[in-house]
């Protein structure tokens, strides 16, 4: 989503680290350039106003305008001035002392309710938590029918009434089963509008005076821009929400919605839903958040996803390999395998910095459907040939791009993409990735 803010912010900064100093008119200049980026972003004009007026009070201050790298202190600023707008913190669901807690969702129509509603049971679920999930949305056409095909993808139970015609009584049975059940979460589904009206309103102040819900989440779709914002502001002004999710974040939208919601409303983004299946909700950290924004990469969740992908018997070989200088073809298809479990290659490549000790690798443009293509030119090769790869000459390559319905072109690349991975995770190994299982490699891409 944040790509081509990334970029500009990156053209800024790389301008300023080739100044010998800080002077006010650099800085100007930059600031501008700050501003534009963010605008085009779509972020509300209110967030961009105070930004850039911070940047500009601490930057020409005298510790900064004296350093001797004046560029990387204006990062530093821009980063603390990003996170004070998004939340310095996660900011965690609360739940109730005595269960069941009750979660109300609410949101227009359209901005992904009903999905995230299973999303938010898969992710509690795995937490250890029985959420219980009901739509009181009475009034939009098989909405409880979706909901209940929702229910059973994800494997909780649903509250289903088909007597019931109004929200509020079906709310208060809900809550009753869940009490029945000994389950300890309640997540209600409420109904949306194209629009926020009064109507909309007074049912769910109804429904939070009834509840009288744990939290009260604001869905909101991060490709509407500020739209987004505006119709977070009028329901926290009348339903007084405690968090905010932001879905499609995986979208192509500029994502100012992320980065003004919280200034604007003052309630925090507590997850992000990143994709369409139901494991794809993230909780929001506005560090890893800021960190991809400015170019920095997201080590951190990179390396979360790596713990829930790999094998630890297989990390610690792998690092093996890779102190070695062992790294084989058969290794290279083993981690395109493994990255594939991690999740869609183009959010993994985006998680790796792009700026100090890897600002020189090139990220690869990811398509999953070359996949099956590379595999198959690793199968085609003899096992001799995939663990010495040095001794592919052009005849054998020639036999290989037979084999596997390729070109002779198709497989120098991957030969190509095999030796910039072998070199990037030995980078990586050696670099960043030490947590719980030891040091391990990060599945590198194709290009």
């Amino acid at each position: 989503m944040f790509e081509s803010l990334t970029e500009k912010f990156q053209r800024v900064f790389k301008t300023l680290r080739g100044e010998a100093m800080l002077t006010e008119v650099n800085m100007a200049e930059a600031l501008r350039e700050i501003r534009i980026a963010l605008l085009e972003a779509d972020v509300h004009f209110q967030v961009v106003k105070q930004l850039t007026e911070n940047v500009r009070a601490q930057a020409l201050g005298q510790e900064v305008l004296a350093s001797l790298s004046p560029g990387q202190q204006v990062i530093k600023i821009v980063r603390q001035q990003l996170l004070e707008i998004l939340g310095a913190t996660v900011t965690k669901l609360k739940f109730a002392s005595a269960p069941p807690s009750v979660f109300l969702l609410a949101g227009l129509q359209g901005s992904g309710k009903t999905t995230t509603t299973g999303k938010l049971a898969r992710w509690l679920q795995k937490g250890g938590h029985h959420p219980v999930l009901v739509s009181v949305d009475v009034y939009r056409p098989a909405a409880r029918e979706q909901l209940a095909i929702v229910a059973k993808a994800v494997g909780v139970p649903i509250y289903e009434d088909t007597v019931s015609t109004t929200p509020a009584p079906l709310a208060a049975r809900a809550l009753q089963a869940t009490r029945d059940k000994g389950c300890d979460v309640l997540i209600v589904d409420t109904a949306g509008r194209l629009h926020v009206d009064e109507e909309l309103m007074k049912e769910l102040e109804s429904l939070r005076d009834l509840l009288h819900p744990t939290e009260i989440l604001f869905v909101a779709d991060a490709m509407t821009g500020q739209d987004a914002v505006r119709s977070a502001q009028e329901f926290h002004q009348r339903l007084g929400f405690s968090g905010v999710i932001l879905t499609k974040l995986d979208g192509d939208a500029r994502g100012g919605a992320a980065l003004s919601i919280r200034f604007v409303t003052g309630q925090p983004v507590k997850f992000v839903g990143i994709g369409e299946k139901y494991d794809q909700l993230e909780l929001f950290h506005p560090d890893r958040m800021v960190s991809r924004i400015l170019g920095m990469g997201d080590v951190e969740t990179l390396l979360e996803k790596v713990e829930q992908a790999v094998d630890r018997e297989q990390a610690a070989a792998l690092e093996k390999k890779l102190g070695t200088d062992s790294f084989t073809l058969e290794d290279f298809r083993e981690q395109i395998r493994m990255a594939m479990r991690m999740g869609p290659l183009d959010q993994i490549m985006a998680m790796l910095p792009q700026v100090g000790p890897f600002k020189s690798v090139q990220k690869p443009s990811v398509d999953e459907r070359e996949i099956a293509r590379l595999e198959a030119i690793i199968n085609s090769m003899t096992a001799r040939e995939r663990r010495h790869p040095q001794i592919l000459n052009g005849s054998r390559r020639r036999r290989i791009a037979s084999g596997s319905g390729t070109t002779v072109q198709q497989v120098n690349q991957l030969l190509k993409q095999y030796d910039q991975a072998r070199k990037m995770m030995r980078s990586m190994s050696g670099r960043l990735l030490k947590k719980q299982m030891g040091k391990f490699s990060v599945p590198a891409a194709p290009s």
